[in-house]
Formats: structure tokens, sequence, C-alpha cells
């Protein structure tokens, strides 16, 4: 299921949707890590952002 793109306010922030060009701009400004790295990330351990941000920090 795609994110819901009128919903303006209280979204799924424990999940990173890499098909989403605003979801992947404000995970790798958060971050700190360029698409690739964050794409890495989420091949990896999989969309959870708790997951890809242990990932990145190790």
């Amino acid at each position: 299921m795609s994110d819901n793109l009128t919903k303006r306010d209280q979204r799924d922030r424990s999940k990173i949707n890499m098909h989403e060009d605003f979801e992947i701009k404000y995970w790798t400004k958060q971050l700190r890590v360029p698409k690739d790295e964050l794409q890495n990330a989420v091949d990896k351990v999989g969309n959870s952002a708790a997951a890809v941000r242990k990932e990145l920090v190790a």
C-alpha cells in the first residue's frame, strides 16, 4: 500500500519508503547519508527506520 499523499500530518516515520522521493529526501537529511548509502542499508536490514538507523550507526 502506498502513502496517502493527501495526509499531511502524522506520517508513519517507522518505515522508510524508497519509492517516494519526499521520503528519500526526508531520511537522507535526518540520517545525514547519501541516497545510495540509505538504499544499501534498506536493502540489508529492511525498511524499518529503527533498523536502518542502527545499521548506519554501526
